[in-house]
């Protein structure tokens, strides 16, 4: 008798390249260079955090047909790519305003926090071959991740370009993870 809890090759590739693309994100956040600046402190944090979702959104595309995740997944690439490129634009101004030292101490406490159970969720999604759902649970976490960071850099003084950028980043972030859940929702009701 055939094992069918083994998983495909297709579930294999998926995974081992999700879980580099994790180990890079965490490796980016955990290794920036943080000065005296919660501004620039966020960007270089959230910028490994942004262009693993376009790797990770690129990853599943190559192995889904389920429309509704497609749709997502090309999404996410778009916003991620340009919030990528818009964190990067207003670096150089991040990078002018310096906060007191227990605003840095508290602030990167809770960014280490938030972090800490991003890459936990995200780690230890449930493996199988229905890769449309491991997508959803690997992604809600992230999203669940940005938003929260954004909401952390919001209660400190942080440079007014960056002010408009973490408003959209938690906004965006929150209808994601709500579309996620629902989508996932649906597809455990269908069984795919």
């Amino acid at each position: 008798m055939k094992n069918t809890c083994l998983l495909s090759q297709d579930a294999k590739t998926y995974l081992c390249c999700f879980y580099q693309t994790l180990d890079a994100m965490v490796q980016g956040m955990t290794t920036a260079s943080l000065d005296q600046s919660i501004s620039h402190n966020f960007v270089v944090q959230m910028i490994p955090h942004h262009r693993s979702a376009v790797q990770m959104s690129g990853n599943v595309l190559r192995f889904t047909e389920n429309k509704a995740v497609r749709r997502l997944a090309q999404r996410f690439v778009e916003e991620h790519t340009q919030g990528a490129q818009q964190l990067q634009a207003v670096l150089p101004a991040c990078a002018q305003l310096t906060n007191a030292r227990a605003d840095l101490r508290l602030y990167q406490r809770r960014m280490d926090l938030i972090c800490r159970d991003m890459y936990t969720r995200m780690g230890c999604a449930p493996e199988n071959n229905r890769l449309a759902a491991v997508f959803a649970r690997q992604m809600i976490p992230h999203c669940l991740g940005a938003w929260r960071m954004a909401d952390t850099a919001l209660k400190y003084d942080v440079c007014t370009e960056l002010v408009p950028i973490l408003r959209a980043i938690s906004v965006r972030q929150r209808r994601n993870a709500a579309q996620l859940r629902a989508l996932l929702g649906r597809m455990d009701c269908q069984g795919r």
